[in-house]
């Protein structure tokens, strides 16, 4: 009897199994969500609309993008994070998804190990610009001036906690600079001030900055990256302009409820690649100054280990925190 039932019971978890795998390999079955947990019109959601609009066409079924921001991304991360884990809801995220915990003094509405990394899918570096008739022409010089002008200066940044701030405050804590930070409420609003010289010095990401830059309204003193921006290529690196290890990025990447099956995980990130590696794509996301990754699961999740360890330090030694 007891044999009968043991037999019993493994067909029935083969069964189950057997029907599990049928779903994953036929995924994706009806429409699948796409939160971005920001207002529409912004980079992320830019970069989430293409890659909905190319996994329709590629898959058959609708992906289509729901915004719901508020709280910095807190409140999208917090329904993604309860929604099922089978596929069908999919957080399209930014930097401030992995240095939100840190930067929260009464926590946020979720946990980074609610989530599943799937794939960075895009990178832009933030820059180190200043108003043409700031008397420096390189990251050095900046930093000599600054020295001989302690309380003088100060940079403007897009808004508290992003990645373009904690790289100003870096860049302060790092060369022991008596330099202001003034927060904006985004890049444009910064980038203004320091146009008109009120806020000599910006940190913002690159997109905002481009024109910009290339219409002599500003100066690009570093873009603070490994490689050289295709969007700026005469721009040093940090590493050139004599900061390695300043570099910082503004990312957009793609996670999913912990425990959806890995073979979606999978499915998911192949199509992304395969995405990213057309002509059209790649045009958009230069226009918008990001350039395409593609990452793997176990990438992506070493990047964001990293990215946090990172952040939550400077965070800690420059003592940020939003209530």
């Amino acid at each position: 009897m007891k044999a009968i039932v043991r037999s019993f019971v493994v067909a029935a978890l083969i069964i189950l199994a057997d029907r599990c795998w049928a779903q994953a390999v036929a995924y994706p079955m009806h429409p699948v969500r796409l939160i971005v947990p920001f207002g529409a019109g912004g980079p992320t959601d830019v970069i989430a609309r293409v890659v909905a609009q190319k996994l329709s066409e590629r898959l058959g079924q609708q992906f289509y993008v729901e915004n719901l921001p508020g709280a910095g991304g807190n409140i999208g991360a917090a329904q993604a994070a309860r929604a099922p884990a089978d596929g069908y809801t999919i957080l399209v995220v930014s930097t401030g998804f992995i240095i939100n915990p840190s930067l929260y003094a009464k926590g946020v509405p979720y946990d980074v190990k609610d989530f599943a990394p799937v794939t960075l899918v895009a990178a832009s570096p933030n820059v180190i610009t200043v108003n043409p008739a700031v008397p420096a022409h390189s990251v050095q010089e900046l930093i000599g001036l600054i020295r001989a002008n302690p309380g003088k200066y100060s940079f403007a940044q897009p808004s508290n906690g992003s990645t373009p701030h904690l790289a100003g405050e870096m860049f302060k804590l790092s060369f022991a600079l008596d330099l202001v930070a003034v927060p904006f409420n985004s890049a444009a609003s910064a980038i203004n001030s320091t146009i008109g010289g009120h806020t000599p010095i910006a940190f913002t990401a690159l997109p905002p900055a481009i024109s910009n830059i290339k219409d002599g309204r500003l100066r690009a003193l570093a873009v603070l990256s490994l490689r050289h921006a295709a969007a700026l290529p005469d721009a040093p690196t940090a590493a050139e302009a004599g900061i390695p290890g300043h570099e910082s990025d503004t990312l957009t990447g793609i996670v999913v409820p912990a425990r959806t099956p890995k073979e979606i995980i999978e499915q998911i990130h192949n199509e992304v690649k395969r995405l990213l590696a057309l002509a059209e794509v790649k045009e958009k996301l230069d226009t918008l100054g990001f350039d395409p990754v593609g990452s793997t699961p176990a990438e992506f999740g070493e990047r964001i280990k990293s990215e946090s360890v990172k952040w939550s330090k400077i965070i800690n030694q420059a003592n940020i925190n939003i209530e």
